[in-house]
């Protein structure tokens, strides 16, 4: 269910700001979003996993925790960050 370190790192790459950038709001959010989708596939196969089920609902509120706050300090962030995860459609 959690994604891999390496695929983590690459997610950390893509979106990092500057080098060694891994706790910036973009950084977090696609983290986030990759842990979401993986648990969503998760979900989808066992749908009696309620545990998982509300972890999955943790993570989608932290989420629109920093999606919220980004949105309110830098729109134009917010805006590219959500145009390359393809959210919000």
């Amino acid at each position: 269910m959690a994604i891999s370190q390496e695929r983590k790192n690459e997610i950390i790459t893509k979106f990092a700001r500057h080098e060694g950038d891994t706790g910036s709001t973009e950084v977090q959010i696609a983290v986030l979003t990759e842990e979401i989708n993986t648990l969503n596939e998760h979900i989808r196969v066992h749908k009696k996993d309620y545990h998982s089920y509300r972890g999955l609902m943790k993570k989608i509120g932290h989420r629109r925790n920093l999606l919220a706050y980004l949105r309110k300090s830098d729109i134009q962030r917010y805006r590219d960050l959500i145009q390359s995860l393809g959210l919000r459609r």
